[in-house]
């Protein structure tokens, strides 16, 4: 099972960028996959979320309208499309799957059974 992140950079305060997490070695449908995030010094915490039971999705109060979660279930792939990014948005990204029945908008760490490696944005101002 593997979850590979891909898409981090060094950008400017107001820019964009895509991040990817390419799902292998389980079905993608039946599980709940989140974005999360760990800035330096901070706790690691949820950004954005699909729920598996009907693939509605969350975004945390932090990034509403900024960010958008979508998936390629053909490609197995999830996406975290970043707008308007800030200082504050820096941090290294992770995406996380896990098989549990709640929402995944509280974003329960210990739900999520598999993570990616990370993948490091950096906004400056």
């Amino acid at each position: 099972v593997q979850l590979v992140e891909s898409g981090g950079r060094s950008v400017q305060a107001g820019g964009s960028l895509r991040l990817s997490c390419a799902v292998r070695g389980f079905t993608f449908d039946d599980y709940n996959i989140a974005w999360f995030r760990q800035a330096p010094g901070k706790e690691r915490e949820g950004v954005s979320c699909i729920n598996s039971i009907d693939r509605s999705t969350h975004a945390a109060n932090s990034v509403k309208g900024r960010f958008t979660i979508s998936s390629d279930n053909a490609k197995n792939t999830v996406y975290l499309q970043m707008s308007d990014l800030k200082p504050e948005d820096t941090a290294v990204y992770y995406c996380a799957a896990g098989r549990f029945s709640s929402s995944c908008s509280n974003y329960v760490i210990d739900e999520y059974y598999y993570w990616g490696q990370g993948t490091q944005v950096t906004v400056s101002s």
